[in-house]
């Protein structure tokens, strides 16, 4: 099996999607900080934000269809060109000194679409430029940079924010997407054409192929659970550890623990491949239901700490696993637009579970929604062992993708974009 960074396609994707994420990671606190000290108001950053994520969850599944419809990589180059003109704007008006509250939400809103657009391309990209023996390794290695880059992204942001400005920031992820589209114009991906037929149409087979598969949509609830339970958790956590567990401090070392293991998961999930994949992923998620209890427990710092390294070690394991499976068991036509109704319940169980957090703490005491949280994301996980599907589905690759990555490979020898496996 030829290593995925021996593959030309691959490796400029992974340079091009690795740098992105860097200028993706000190975005969020730049942003913040920003609006912050523009307005002096919570509500103007929830407003922002809020621009961005709204259409973000409402055009996601038409990015699917895009995505599937036209050439995945021409989508994800056209849309690192809109967001990098879009953070290009944010960086300037920033470094002039007067940002525009009015502004910054209507670029952000256009960067929320354009997000939309460009999540659904992910993995086709990787299975477009990977075969099906080598996607778990290639997985692997784009999740770990990731968690890399996110395990320093608040730092690096903070040298430059109160170095050369929050600006600075923005202009550095402009340039990291102007990177990434320059290494898109150099790839070539494979592609499955689709018959031209209505928009709705279209969505309507993506979600025939999700219901079709009690494997994908009862992992998917479950996921989607998952992340509520994670607005749970940040909601209460920062308050909680400062009042019961010894300031600030430690909820940052909680999270430097939970980045850290992200990153060892990650790392993991490309040497120990298990036979049920899908199964193992979804029972370690249920681990994040020991942090929560801990948290609503008031356990000491220490085991709080390493809880949540465990859960999110799970995760960054869980993720490459994931996504391998569903390159490799979801036909190519379809990829993007399955994928996208994945990210619209991970997306949106989010702000439920910021939304439903303080009432029910407000109504029962801050203890109570943690120990829901830990029950209903316990239960879920472990709950997809019930479905046929996720205890059969394997790591074998179906036919029909075996002979797409035949044909991957013939493609890539015919551009150069494969180097000889050596042995």
């Amino acid at each position: 099996m030829t290593h995925p960074l021996r593959i030309r396609a691959f490796r400029l994707l992974f340079i091009g999607r690795t740098l992105s994420s860097v200028g993706d990671a000190v975005v969020p606190t730049a942003l913040a900080i920003a609006v912050t000290r523009a307005t002096g108001s919570a509500a103007a950053l929830a407003t922002v934000l809020g621009c961005a994520m709204v259409p973000r969850l409402l055009l996601l599944p038409i990015g699917g269809v895009a995505a599937d419809r036209w050439d995945a990589r021409r989508v994800a180059l056209t849309t690192d060109l809109v967001r990098c003109l879009c953070q290009l704007t944010v960086g300037l008006e920033l470094l002039g000194g007067r940002p525009s509250l009015p502004h910054l939400a209507i670029v952000s809103a256009i960067g929320g679409a354009a997000s939309a657009f460009a999540i659904p391309t992910r993995m086709p990209l990787v299975a477009g430029t990977v075969d099906g023996p080598a996607r778990l390794t290639a997985n692997s290695l784009t999740a770990s940079a990731t968690s890399l880059v996110q395990l320093c992204g608040p730092a690096l942001a903070g040298l430059l924010i109160f170095s050369v400005g929050a600006g600075s920031a923005f202009l550095l992820d402009s340039a990291s997407f102007l990177v990434s589209a320059s290494m898109l114009t150099l790839i070539r991906v494979r592609r499955t054409p689709i018959a031209r037929r209505t928009l709705l149409a279209d969505l309507a087979e993506g979600w025939s192929e999700v219901r079709s598969r009690d494997w994908y949509w009862s992992s998917l609830l479950a996921h989607a659970v998952w992340n509520g339970a994670a607005a749970v958790l940040a909601t209460l956590g920062p308050l909680l550890a400062a009042r019961r567990l010894g300031g600030d401090g430690t909820w940052i070392a909680v999270l430097e623990a939970g980045a850290v293991g992200l990153t060892v998961g990650s790392l993991l999930a490309g040497r120990l491949t298990p036979r049920r994949p899908v199964l193992v992923g979804n029972l370690g998620l249920a681990t994040y239901a020991i942090p929560l209890v801990l948290l609503a427990l008031t356990a000491p710092a220490p085991l709080l700490i390493g809880g949540y390294a465990m859960a999110m070690g799970a995760l960054g394991y869980l993720n490459p696993v994931w996504q391998t499976a569903v390159q490799q068991h979801i036909p190519a036509h379809v990829l993007a637009r399955v994928s996208s109704y994945d990210w619209v319940l991970s997306l949106a169980a989010t702000p439920v579970g910021y939304l439903l957090t303080p009432l029910a703490a407000g109504a029962w005491g801050a203890s109570a929604p943690l120990l829901i949280a830990a029950v209903l994301v316990a239960g879920s996980c472990l709950g997809t062992a019930a479905f046929p599907g996720v205890r059969r589905l394997t790591t074998a690759v179906p036919a029909a993708t075996a002979a797409e990555a035949a044909a991957g490979e013939r493609l890539s020898a015919n551009d150069g974009s494969a180097a000889a496996e050596r042995p």
